[in-house]
């Protein structure tokens, strides 16, 4: 389901819902970073999971289901729950566990919508950071800062206009399981820059791309992008030019004007190496 550019502009009142559903999660994600009266355990997938997470998701849930009780769900941590509407609310009440249980405030509460034309709304919400990126289709891209963000308080997001691959600022998520082939041939051409929330950057012109390579993304993990992405006046796709959401789970955003040069420059590369070996000592 790609970004429809043709398709209505969503509904500027179910935007704002997904601000202030996004700043509830965000409230409780940070009392609970900072509260410490939690555990974190191993799922099947090897990814960490504390009780912080299903709270924020049941929180979601509960008003998704009081507000738009038609749509469907799909969570990270409760799976999918079907709906009657043809339409869609994708969340990861926690995006960055791993840095949330080691006490490192990078995580997020990210939220999408997807309608009957496609991804509708992406809600990047940051919340230790005070800063939440928004974007409805047909609406443009938002940063709100503050810790009640809000729409009318938001300024415009746009992408850099950067036309030279060589140099691009480039921020990169999880190269410790990058392959030698793509960070050496990415290593050549840009400047590489750990990410500290790449498409924040990307879209309010602090990165002209951001590669996203490894153990593949979940699709709750990318389903907000498209619309922020584009909004800003960016392009998405996979690391092979494919649909975000429906290729290999690899990322690549860039300002659009660099896209295609970044697709040749690391198409049909190995994305990833071994890293749970490497991680286990072989």
């Amino acid at each position: 389901m790609d970004y429809a550019f043709d398709a209505p502009p969503v509904d500027r009142e179910l935007l704002d819902f997904a601000v202030r559903l996004a700043g509830r999660a965000g409230q409780m994600a940070a009392e609970g970073f900072f509260g410490g009266d939690w555990h974190s355990r191993r799922k099947e997938d090897g990814s960490e999971v504390t009780e912080i997470d299903v709270a924020v998701e049941e929180l979601i849930r509960a008003e998704l289901s009081s507000r738009v009780p038609g749509d469907g769900i799909f969570g990270e941590e409760g799976g999918a729950t079907s709906g009657s509407s043809g339409r869609r609310w994708i969340l990861d009440p926690i995006n960055g566990t791993t840095y949330f249980t080691h006490r490192v405030p990078l995580f997020s509460n990210d939220l999408a919508y997807e309608d009957e034309h496609g991804p509708a709304i992406g809600v990047i919400n940051m919340p230790l950071r005070q800063q939440m990126v928004v974007a409805g289709r047909g609406l443009g891209c938002w940063v709100l800062p503050g810790p009640d963000p809000d729409l009318r308080s938001g300024r415009r997001a746009r992408v850099t206009e950067r036309t030279s691959l060589g140099g691009a600022r480039t921020l990169m998520h999880n190269p410790a399981g990058w392959s030698e082939e793509l960070l050496s041939a990415l290593h050549r051409r840009v400047f590489l820059i750990p990410s500290t929330g790449m498409i924040a950057a990307l879209v309010t012109g602090g990165a002209d791309a951001g590669v996203i390579a490894g153990p593949p993304m979940g699709y709750e993990d990318v389903a907000p992008m498209p619309v922020i992405v584009t909004e800003a006046g960016g392009r998405v796709t996979d690391l092979e030019g494919a649909s975000v959401l429906r290729g290999d789970m690899s990322v690549l955003v860039t300002n659009g004007r660099l896209h295609d040069e970044f697709v040749q420059l690391v198409k049909d590369l190995p994305h990833s190496r071994d890293w749970q070996a490497l991680a286990d000592g072989d």
